[in-house]
């Protein structure tokens, strides 16, 4: 379960998309990621606390369904499937374009398609086979972050060979912040976007032979591990290279391996950098197959998808994401810079819209187990209520931000229409759809998919 939680949130972004934010920010990005990372703290510390209290499958979804109401809850559920069915394209054809740095006479597509197959294959198996591969996968990330942060240390005290030691470069190119505390806020927004999967565990949990002992001790481990790794890293790659620096922004792990004078960079950070990209496919394609199946229950989504496979894995929701992907992946070869990028820019705000709509459905919920079952609340959230005031008013300026910064806006606006369409679906589906029921006062208490298959 902490490596699961490690897979979700470690990916290609801070292998690479880091740079970006180094170069927008300069030394200052570490403060951006620390913000970052503290936001990121508060929503998993409420969402662990709901999750513990109610484990239900579908986490959030069904939290928000409960707390805020089914127009909401119906929302919540499609947008967090939409942003992973968009991740699951994106890391195939990232994939794939790393491969084809190794296999330069195959097309793109294939490689990208071929991807998608292979782990779609394994997901199609048990539940299990996505925790042994995501396992691996989060160790391999891990472990080589972890070993960046060791050279990284002995290059700054003057261990390493041929190191003059010291911090002198968050300084000496134009100072901490360089290009003013505005552009640190503003890296605060991409940074987030780094970050978003920590909350697959709870997700996961519903799986697990005991949720709420499972949950508990993933989210009060893995999220400072998360913020160290994030943080630690980056504070090494500007400590160790000059943040305006070309190879900073293109690569930045890879620009501090060159200082290091480790041989043959390149070749480690592509292997390191897939080995990212596979974990973050293989996490979207379970996360958006459990939460379809769990838009099921409720009767937000096709009954269609509740069936199980005899190994209780939905395979027919499985697939629903995967053909999204497949006609994705089509589109990136076809028109790459038509619908392609239109599907990339109309989810970047997605995941920030849930984020806000966990802590909403947190503040409400807690006071209503307070009054009806205290004894639930064996982890709370902290300084409630006053934290959780703050951490929706820290995600409403985030989400703002987006709005008005001009590298964001387009994502902010596309990803609106993205929630207006869903929420025109909800009105379409509660007039002529299947009706939608009422939300029971409590989500399961054992919220297995064996369970779901038995009661749906």
């Amino acid at each position: 379960m902490n490596l699961i939680a490690l897979g979700g949130v470690i990916g290609a972004g801070l292998f690479v998309g880091s740079g970006v934010v180094i170069q927008s920010a300069g030394p200052a990005a570490v403060i951006s990621f620390l913000i970052a990372g503290l936001i990121t703290v508060l929503i998993m510390r409420m969402l662990a606390e709901m999750t513990v209290a109610r484990p239900a499958l579908g986490s959030f979804y069904v939290y928000a369904r409960e707390a805020l109401g089914n127009r909401a809850g119906f929302a919540v559920g499609w947008m967090y499937w939409y942003f992973f069915v968009i991740v699951v394209a994106v890391e195939a054809v990232a994939g794939g374009r790393i491969l084809q740095l190794w296999l330069p006479g195959v097309p793109l597509w294939i490689l990208s398609l071929g991807l998608l197959v292979l782990l779609t294959g394994t997901n199609m198996v048990s539940a299990r086979s996505y925790g042994e591969f995501e396992y691996w996968f989060s160790s391999i990330k891990v472990v080589a972050i972890v070993v960046f942060l060791v050279l990284g240390a002995l290059y700054l005290f003057g261990v390493w060979p041929g190191a003059h030691g010291g911090v002198g470069n968050l300084v000496s190119h134009g100072g901490f912040a360089p290009l003013g505390i505005g552009a640190v806020l503003a890296a605060v927004v991409p940074c987030v976007g780094f970050y978003t999967g920590a909350e697959i565990v709870t997700i996961a949990a519903a799986e697990s032979e005991e949720p709420k002992k499972a949950i508990a001790k993933a989210m009060r481990s893995i999220i400072l591990r998360v913020v160290f790794f994030y943080v630690g890293s980056v504070f090494v790659v500007v400590a160790v290279q000059a943040w305006n620096s070309p190879g900073t922004g293109v690569s930045p792990y890879a620009a501090v391996l060159e200082v290091l004078g480790i041989p043959a960079v390149a070749t480690i950070m592509n292997g390191i950098v897939l080995t990212a990209v596979l974990s973050c496919l293989n996490s979207a394609l379970y996360t958006s197959s459990r939460m379809l199946f769990a838009l099921t229950r409720h009767g937000d989504a096709p009954r269609a998808f509740t069936r199980l496979s005899r190994s209780g894995v939905p395979r027919r929701a499985i697939l629903a994401g995967t053909l999204v992907g497949y006609a994705s992946v089509i589109a990136a070869y076809t028109s790459p810079d038509v619908i392609f990028q239109f599907l990339v820019n109309s989810y970047g705000a997605v995941a920030l819209f849930v984020y806000l709509s966990i802590a909403l459905a947190q503040v409400r919920l807690r006071k209503r187990l307070a009054r009806e079952d205290p004894s639930a609340l064996s982890l709370k959230m902290w300084l409630f209520p006053w934290l959780s005031y703050a951490t929706i008013a820290l995600m409403v300026t985030v989400i703002l931000a987006m709005a008005f910064l001009p590298a964001s806006r387009s994502q902010f606006w596309l990803s609106a229409v993205t929630l207006a369409l869903i929420l025109i679906a909800y009105q379409f589906r509660k007039r002529h759809g299947a009706k939608v029921p009422a939300e029971p006062r409590e989500p399961s208490p054992e919220p297995t998919e064996r369970r779901a298959a038995e009661h749906p």
